[in-house]
């Protein structure tokens, strides 16, 4: 049988062709490789997506973790995010916060804002200068989300849970409420993530979806009974779309972390392989 001619055309394309064809290239500093998303960069955020590469933690090796404590070093992880801070542009504070699979969103207004990253939330807003905000991630989707207009931003986490509890429309109606943000000025960023081709999730995932968005069977892909594959990436995109973001400023990176743990971690590969995985850092910031 025959393949298509379209289809040996994209399987030989180059990594660096598709980033492009996506908007995201890559920037490397020091052995560290970070995944950036041009569409941001060229609206004045500074942003970027780490990967596993190039860091000082054992998982196995020379591996970037950049969260985790009770796995991982205090010493090797302030190191870590050292290095991949170091390959964004600029002299920038950052922080977190203490990641729970809520729908929450902080607000980041003042020094003791950026002080505290043990509060519990899982998306982050703000419009100061000279800081990044984050997000940690090893499968979950990050979403980076920039006002054009006022210069706020959002670093978003989303996992199934928060995709579930709409927390990208969350992150916005705080942007809306606090700095004055129309959603026809937002550009957004959907990070590297478990996608549908290897997300195989169970009854209580595609039961809580079917409560809360009626509409969402193509989201998944049926395997067996009561499980099915889900894609994530298409889902906070569709959340992104319902509030008004258009469509044209909205990129999403071509990559599986469960499918290239090469270049991320993946909680669910790595888990039950090893016992532990590392984690990502996804950061937003104004030029």
């Amino acid at each position: 049988m025959s393949v298509p001619i379209d289809t040996i055309i994209e399987s030989q394309k180059s990594e660096e062709t598709i980033l492009a064809e996506n908007n995201f290239y890559w920037r490397e500093k020091d052995g560290i490789k970070v995944l950036i998303s041009q569409l941001l960069e060229e609206n004045g955020f500074v942003n970027g997506f780490s990967t596993r590469l190039g860091g000082v933690s054992p998982f196995p090796e020379n591996s970037l973790n950049l969260a985790g404590f009770d796995e991982d070093s205090a010493e090797n992880i302030f190191e870590n995010r050292r290095r991949f801070l170091n390959v964004l542009d600029g002299n920038h504070k950052f922080t977190s916060v203490w990641q729970i699979h809520s729908d929450l969103v902080k607000v980041v207004k003042t020094q003791a804002d950026i002080d505290n990253t043990e509060e519990k939330y899982d998306a982050l807003t703000s419009n100061l200068e000279n800081l990044l905000i984050g997000v940690k991630t090893a499968d979950c989707v990050p979403v980076l989300v920039g006002d054009t207009l006022t210069g706020a931003y959002s670093a978003i986490h989303a996992g199934w849970r928060g995709t579930v509890e709409s927390i990208v429309i969350k992150a916005i109606n705080k942007m809306q409420e606090n700095f004055g943000t129309r959603s026809e000025n937002l550009v957004c960023a959907i990070g590297p993530a478990a996608t549908c081709q290897s997300y195989e999730i169970g009854q209580d995932v595609i039961d809580a979806f079917a409560k809360n968005f009626p509409n969402s069977k193509h989201l998944f892909q049926p395997t067996k009974e009561g499980h099915a594959l889900i894609d994530l990436h298409l889902a906070n995109k569709e959340q992104l779309l319902s509030v008004g973001v258009q469509a044209e400023n909205i990129d999403i990176a071509p990559f599986c972390t469960m499918e290239r743990t090469d270049l991320f971690f993946s909680y669910r590969v790595e888990k039950r392989k090893f016992g532990k995985t590392g984690r990502l850092l996804s950061v937003i910031g104004k030029r």
